[in-house]
Order: structure tokens, then C-alpha cells, then sequence
């Protein structure tokens, strides 16, 4: 498709899934993963302003389908209303121009129904009365007092250069550059356009902001690790009030790092990008490690303050043995479930459940094989109670 698309020179193309569209959509109001909006207060200045934007980033290597906003000037007919030649007439400017308007470009009146559609009646000057500027001056008005003048005996008709689409945002003018990225780093080339913008000299009252994918993914990531972190806090004190002891509440937090090993290299294996996908996964895969490793803990206590079996390698082997069953039960069950869409490659639609898919599979791994080996390993050596 793309090849086909790229085989019109000329014209502005980008082709991506109906998701991944939507999601840049939400994200900054525009269809590209990096989005340079430029504000001030006029269009002339920021369209030349966005040109020099433009032609610094467009040779950062990985950037494609640079775009700036096409706000370009349109030709279009204005009537500037003279009062002192209506007055005579008893013409204001309302009545003026609601006629020119009416009969130059339409007024709606009404709607027909036929069936389950919808027809706008509209009134509208014939073909051969808009065909220049002259038939538009020549264009009859019905005057208060009687009789009838020309639209050009009471107002000044002429053609005006104006922008075709006057866009603002916290009350300031703005223009958007926008472009994707392919074959780089997302976060490499955002920052390199971030650098290059920042180092062009705007003139004063004008200011670049930078959002788009990049900048959505990168406040994502700060407030998922924040709450991961206070997670991962809460976690510590419920165990602290469980167990009533500081080395067993250690010993589950300490093997948590290393069951994301495994979500670490499913996010090299899918190309290094650390996606917002990629983090869930691996907040997921912490929650399953902790859950795993409270299990075995606690079971191993259970063992020895209940059930009465002396601390040694003899209660750690039972213990590990009685809970393989359910940690490993674990795993499958969300592995399996996973593996379609791992193997399933970065599909269209798929472009957040394939990452945190691979993620998961990844942690589920490593996080049931420390727990399995390394945790009664730690809980032989630190676990005794003083």
C-alpha cells in the first residue's frame, strides 16, 4: 500500500492502522508520532517560522512523512460595506451583507425528508450571477424606501488573499509540524527535533511545544513507574504486617527485580522500544512475582511455626516441592493464553497487546524459575527467625 501511495508525488500520505491513527489522534489532536505546534500571534510569521522547522528536521536521519499544517492563503471574495452610501437607501450592513452572502454562497431555509434521507433547501444566487466579480457587483438589492441598487453602489466587492483554516489553542494562533519515525529510536529522534527547534532563533512572542507520541509516552512512563513504585511500597508494608518480621518482608521484595529479567529481554527481542505496551507487561509480570514469592514464603513459616518442622534444607525442599504445583499452574495458564498474540507478531491492532504480550511471556519465565530456585536458596541462607 505504501508503494502504491508513494507513487503520487505531490500530495501528503501516511499509512498506518486504524488504532495506531486513533491513538496519535488522542494523544495530540494530530495524526503524527512527533508533533512540533508552534504558537504567536500571526499566521504570516508562523508559517515561516514552521518552514524553518521544517527544513532543519527534515534530514534527522529516521524521520518520515514530515508534513507542516497546509495553512495557506485562499483567494475569497470580500464585501466591505460603505455606510455613508447606503445611508440614502436606508441600508444598514446586516441587510447587506446577508444578501451577498445568501446569494453568493447559499442560505439554508428548510429540509425536505424523503424516506430516511435528509435534503437541505437551499436559496442561492444563480450559476451566472457568481461568475466574477463583476456579475457580484452587479447583484440587485431590494432597498427600505423602494426600487432597487447595485450591490456595488454600497459596498467595496474585491478578492482578498486569506488563510483557509485560522486554528488557536489557549487563545494564542498555532501551526503544527508534524512526522513519524521508521527504522530509528522513537525517543533518539524526538529528542534530536527537539534540539535542532530549540536551537532556531523565534521571534518574540513565538514558542515551540512538543507533543505527539513521544511526549504522551514519556508522561505515561513517569507516572506508571511513580505507581508502580507505590505499589510496590504497599506491597512491603502488608507483608511487614503479615509476616511481623523485616527479613522474610526483604526476601519477597529482594527477588522481585529478578523476575524481570526475563520482561527485560522480551523488550530487546521486540526491538529494543520501550512502549507503553512493553510497561504494563512488566508492571504485570512484578505483580505475578510477588505474588509467587509470598506463596513460597509463606508456606516455608507455615511449615516451621505451625506445622512444626525444624529450619534446615529438609523444610525448604518440602516447601518448594508442595508449592510447584500452583506457582507453575500459574504460569501456564497465563502463558498460554498469551502466546497467540506473542506469536502473532506486531499486527494491525495489536500494536500495544504484542509487546506486553512478549513482556509477560518473558517474566513468567524467569519469575517462576527464581522462584522455583533462587528464593529457597535466599530464605536457607536469611530466613531463619533470631
Amino acid at each position: 500500500m505504501r508503494a502504491v501511495v508513494d507513487g503520487y508525488p505531490g500530495i501528503y500520505r501516511d499509512v498506518q492502522t486504524y488504532l495506531r491513527e486513533k491513538m496519535k489522534e488522542v494523544l495530540s489532536g494530530s495524526g503524527g508520532a512527533i508533533v512540533v505546534r508552534l504558537y504567536g500571534p500571526d499566521q504570516d510569521q508562523l508559517r515561516r517560522h514552521a518552514a524553518e522547522v521544517g527544513h532543519a528536521i527534515a534530514d534527522i536521519p529516521g524521520v518520515t512523512n514530515l508534513k507542516i499544517e497546509p495553512q495557506v492563503l485562499v483567494p475569497q471574495i470580500e464585501v466591505g460595506f460603505q455606510p455613508a452610501a447606503a445611508l440614502p437607501f436606508g441600508l444598514g450592513p446586516g441587510e447587506v451583507r446577508r444578501v451577498a452572502t445568501t446569494l453568493v454562497r447559499g442560505t439554508k431555509v428548510g429540509e425536505v425528508y424523503r424516506g430516511e434521507r435528509v435534503i437541505d433547501v437551499v436559496v442561492i444566487g444563480a450559476a451566472p450571477l457568481r461568475a466574477d466579480l463583476a456579475a457580484v457587483r452587479a447583484l440587485r438589492i431590494s432597498a427600505p424606501i423602494g426600487g432597487e441598487l447595485r450591490l456595488g453602489d454600497v459596498a467595496e466587492v474585491h478578492v482578498s488573499a486569506t488563510p483557509n483554516v485560522v486554528l488557536r489553542e489557549g487563545g494564542s494562533r498555532k501551526l503544527d509540524i508534524t512526522c513519524d519515525v521508521r527504522g530509528r529510536d522513537l525517543g533518539e529522534v524526538a529528542r534530536e527535533v527537539e534540539a535542532r527547534t530549540l536551537a532556531l532563533p523565534l521571534a518574540a512572542g513565538y514558542h515551540a511545544e512538543f507533543i505527539g507520541e513521544y511526549a504522551a509516552r514519556q508522561a505515561a512512563r513517569a507516572r506508571l513507574l511513580g505507581l508502580s513504585l507505590l505499589a510496590l511500597l504497599g506491597i512491603g508494608v502488608v507483608l511487614f504486617i503479615d509476616f511481623r518480621s523485616l527479613r522474610p518482608t526483604l526476601l519477597v521484595l529482594t527477588t522481585l527485580p529478578f523476575a524481570l529479567v526475563g520482561g527485560v529481554a522480551g523488550v530487546w527481542w521486540t526491538g529494543g522500544v520501550l512502549s507503553l505496551g512493553s510497561l504494563v507487561g512488566l508492571v504485570t509480570v512484578l505483580g505475578i512475582a510477588a505474588r509467587n514469592g509470598i506463596m513460597l514464603i509463606s508456606h516455608f513459616r507455615h511449615l516451621e511455626q505451625v506445622e512444626g518442622v525444624a529450619f534446615g534444607p529438609a523444610l525448604v525442599l518440602r516447601g518448594a516441592a508442595e508449592r510447584v504445583t500452583p506457582i507453575v499452574m500459574t504460569a501456564l495458564a497465563t502463558g498460554l493464553a498469551l502466546v497467540p498474540l506473542a506469536l502473532g507478531g506486531d499486527l494491525p491492532g495489536e500494536e500495544i497487546e504484542h509487546p506486553m504480550a512478549v513482556v509477560i511471556l518473558g517474566g513468567l519465565i524467569t519469575s517462576t524459575a527464581l522462584n522455583l530456585l533462587l528464593a529457597p536458596v535466599l530464605y536457607l541462607r536469611y530466613g531463619r527467625t533470631p
